[in-house]
């Protein structure tokens, strides 16, 4: 009840359901069985996250077609975002028997779509190559945009004299993209460009310093976020070689984060794993949530890993990146055995949390103060 609706963001990597048996986690289940489980959790997920929050899911092409469809019975097909393609190998495995797999899928479904949005990208050397000002306009670097529009549009079809007398008109099937009001506005404001001569067809002009962000794109590099060889080296590092088998680049974490969150928000991982992104989640300033079912891999990875970051003795990753050094803190809370058991008459009570136990958990659930002097039923 503490995070319902609150959420801002879930980012999973659950296990992808390949076949394969890795050390801390076994990766095989019928295709039925992974859906139900990965059902059940996609529900309570759905009822923790905020009106503009948004839940992302990693996976490979093993069951992501399959999560397409489970996530729009869950969300609705209205509020899926998008698929993000993530390049986490650069090196082509020539021993492949079909195809080097080089990229894994990132689901992303808003609980609203329609209000959701996401933070932008910052601009780069690279985004910004084709700015320039050759006829120095005092607002700045610009860049050339077109004009004209691939769809129809009504108020399109018109032709503009050029600063020289030359006569333009879109080519067809491609109308202008404004109305011939809007143009003359572009053209009293000095946004339009004729070329060096003054004579050529006209493009817009679109200032760098009045464009902001980049619109995050769904194809990311290695280059940009990292790979697995990157992941694993994050975690060699902190915990000797080849320690962790499945992590994923605190880089490609940041940019989750990143986009989909504020200082201040809460991120939940329930796939904790080697705790990338908890660990993200903290450095970057956002509150957080996370859970590992394996107490092996919690003791090995995640708490350690968590300490660390807490106490500035983490050097690796985006620490530098995002200016890191230490602070804060958690709460570790384990989470008992269930107090059913499966018998041959069905599901019971199990003797162990007979005589007041049962009632304490139920009081705790509810809010309630428990006193055990007032001879609690426990039936």
């Amino acid at each position: 009840a503490i995070y319902r609706g609150k959420v801002k963001l879930v980012y999973i990597d659950p296990p992808f359901n390949t076949g394969q048996a890795f050390e801390h986690y076994d990766d095989w289940m019928e295709h039925s069985t992974w859906l139900s489980f990965m059902r059940e959790r996609l529900l309570l997920i759905r009822d923790l996250l905020a009106a503009d929050g948004s839940v992302w899911v990693h996976l490979d092409d093993a069951e992501q077609h399959r999560m397409r469809c489970l996530m729009d019975e869950i969300f609705g097909s209205g509020n899926f975002i998008s698929t993000v393609v993530w390049q986490k190998i650069h090196a082509r495995n020539n021993s492949a028997m079909h195809f080097s797999a080089d990229h894994d899928f990132v689901l992303v479904c808003g609980r609203d779509a329609s209000g959701w949005r996401p933070n932008r990208m910052d601009r780069t050397a690279k985004s910004d190559a084709d700015f320039w000002n050759p006829d120095n306009d005092p607002r700045g670097l610009w860049r050339r945009s077109d004009l004209t529009a691939s769809k129809p549009y009504s108020d399109g079809h018109y032709e503009v004299v050029g600063p020289h007398g030359g006569i333009f008109s879109p080519r067809p099937g491609r109308p202008w993209a404004v109305s011939r009001e809007t143009f003359e506005e572009l053209r009293a404001d000095d946004r339009l460009w004729w070329g060096r001569t003054g004579r050529t067809f006209p493009f817009r002009k679109r200032f760098q310093s009045e464009l902001g962000g980049l619109v995050p794109n769904t194809v990311w590099l290695h280059e940009d976020v990292g790979n697995n060889r990157e992941a694993k080296q994050e975690i060699s590092r902190l915990f000797g070689k080849d320690a962790f088998a499945t992590p994923k680049p605190e880089r490609l974490l940041q940019r989750v984060v990143h986009i989909a969150s504020n200082p201040g928000d809460i991120v939940l991982d329930c796939f904790a794993g080697s705790g990338t992104t908890a660990a993200v989640a903290h450095k970057m300033g956002r509150r957080w949530v996370t859970a590992e079912l394996s107490p092996s891999t919690v003791e090995q990875f995640t708490l350690p890993r968590l300490t660390m970051v807490v106490r500035g003795e983490d050097p690796g990753g985006i620490t530098k990146a995002v200016g890191w050094e230490d602070g804060g803190s958690f709460r570790m809370v384990t989470v008992g055995p269930s107090m059913y058991e499966d018998t041959p008459f069905g599901v019971l009570l199990a003797e162990w949390a007979t005589n007041g136990r049962f009632a304490r958990a139920v009081a705790g659930q509810l809010g309630f103060e428990f006193q055990p002097e007032a001879a609690p039923l426990c039936g």
